[in-house]
């Protein structure tokens, strides 16, 4: 299973951007993505950036991944 994760961009450095992901800071490259600025939000897979999203669409996405992420903790609570 492939999965990309939103991020927001908060530095460029020619095609590399630093994007936080929530608190997590990563590096990608953003050679996908014309015109990369900070503050957009982009998907991130495999360490490239490959689409932009709107601020909407991004918070959207890492809340519902925090809601999968508790559900799975609780579970593993309940497991123990």
């Amino acid at each position: 299973m492939c999965l990309a994760v939103p991020g927001r961009i908060i530095e460029i450095d020619g095609q590399t951007a630093k994007v936080d992901f929530g608190g997590i800071t990563r590096e990608a490259n953003v050679m996908l993505i014309e015109d990369a600025s900070v503050g957009e939000y982009v998907l991130i897979h495999a360490g490239f950036a490959i689409q932009r999203l709107n601020a909407e669409e991004a918070e959207e996405t890492l809340r519902l991944f925090g809601e999968l992420a508790r559900a799975l903790e609780e579970e593993d609570e309940r497991k123990k």
